[in-house]
């Protein structure tokens, strides 16, 4: 249900810039340590500042002011969705223009400040939810006639990652290190992967748990869901190639994921809620939902080579999903798999019916034959040691920019 929390016309006391991710509208919880509090804690980015809920946590509807020092989201995001919507419109109050609650002391330029991992991942899920992206690697592997496999149209298909090398951005990552079969070679071998790349993703942070044995109803997943973030998912196409039957993906993927710091809530983005793909055939009672699931998000991929400026080379939409947040969520509970908060499901690549909207090097090059030309002239078919990638996603509408912030990272030399 919108709020005032919505009100595109609402204006904060503190200066927003032009185009910044994060008005008064957004509202996102993140972890940050500053320059003179090396404690980890949680913060709301508003502008260019983050405010200190650790400072202002006695004017927030919390019994326990203790939880706004912690170093991760997991203890405020049990608290459920009913003190969390009070917490947002407590912030919004406090931050709207002619509140003189509080003062710039409150606040910390995020020029200022490290930014953290804000949740503790106890298990993570990858899906592979783009029509798009499953057809163009389907005919690439298989041929046009072959393009789907048999149960694509019926089942969010997924699989469990390593939660462990989940990274938030500004992390660097190795490049990794296993085994291949190289074109019309004999016998494998081993060395750093030669066909790395990227994965546009968004991920959604489980805020609500489950008991072993229950499931989750789709009309009702989203009470468990408690913001959204974005989301590379590194792959090293040789490795994972090699590896991948029968069981799917391993060491191509389990090297490292990036996210970005900033977990935006589902009740910022309630105002840009839509409807995705028409599904055919009509999905299973349990996958069935009343009302459009979906969000209208702009997600952008840049490529930056060593010494050069960034290069944008990929415009998507997570609208573009055959498979929503809450369909993905039922489908991993309906054998009563258990949820934990802190959780985290990504979407799979974000492809859409573009060739500018593919989510993936390996579709944007075709799999190699087709490179990207960089502003210097060189050409990219998968990444080079010291490529960086910086992904970034936004809504807007009547005027209002609810953004993500980046999802940064770069591929190193392997070790």
């Amino acid at each position: 249900m919108l709020n005032n929390t919505h009100n595109p016309k609402a204006k904060s006391w503190v200066a927003i810039p032009e185009n910044s991710d994060f008005p008064i509208q957004n509202l996102p919880y993140g972890i940050f340590s500053s320059k003179d509090n090396p404690q980890k804690r949680i913060g709301v980015a508003i502008g260019d500042h983050i405010l200190d809920l650790e400072k202002v946590g006695h004017h927030l509807s919390v019994k326990d002011k203790k939880v706004f020092s912690t170093d991760v989201l997991n203890d405020f995001m049990a608290l459920g969705k009913e003190v969390h919507q009070k917490v947002r419109q407590d912030i919004f109050e406090l931050l709207s223009e002619g509140n003189k609650t509080i003062g710039i002391e409150s606040l910390t330029h995020q020029n200022d400040v490290t930014l953290y991992l804000p949740v503790r991942i106890g298990d993570y899920t990858d899906f592979y939810s783009s029509e798009e992206h499953a057809t163009n690697v389907g005919i690439m592997f298989r041929g046009k006639d072959n393009a789907l496999m048999p149960n694509w149209k019926h089942i969010p298909v997924g699989y469990h990652g390593r939660a462990s090398s989940i990274v938030v951005s500004g992390t660097d990552l190795h490049r990794p290190k296993g085994q291949k079969m190289p074109p019309n070679a004999e016998s494998p071998v081993y060395g750093p992967s030669s066909r790395m790349d990227i994965e546009l993703e968004m991920a959604f942070v489980v805020g609500k748990s489950t008991e072993l044995g229950d499931t989750v109803e789709a009309d009702n997943a989203e009470d468990y869901i408690f913001g959204m973030m974005l989301f590379n998912d590194w792959s090293a196409r040789d490795i994972q190639k090699w590896e991948y039957v029968p069981l799917g993906p391993f060491l191509g993927k389990n090297f490292g994921s990036t996210v970005s710091p900033w977990v935006v809530t589902l009740e910022a983005l309630a105002p840009f809620r839509t409807s995705g793909p028409e599904q055919s055939p009509t999905p299973l009672s349990y996958l069935q939902t009343s009302g459009p699931k979906a969000f209208d998000i702009q997600l952008e991929v840049s490529l930056q080579a060593e010494g050069l400026a960034p290069q944008v080379i990929c415009n998507s939409n997570f609208k573009y999903l055959y498979w929503s947040m809450s369909q993905q969520l039922a489908h991993q509970t309906v054998n009563g798999c258990n949820l934990n908060i802190g959780d985290m499901c990504a979407s799979g690549t974000i492809s859409g019916p573009t060739k500018n909207s593919f989510g993936s090097l390996l579709e944007l090059t075709w799999n190699g034959t087709e490179p990207i030309t960089l502003s210097d002239g060189t050409e990219r078919t998968f990444l080079e040691d010291n490529d960086t990638v910086i992904m970034k996603g936004w809504c807007e509408k009547d005027g209002v920019r609810i953004g993500f912030g980046e999802a940064k990272g770069k591929i190193l030399p392997s070790k």
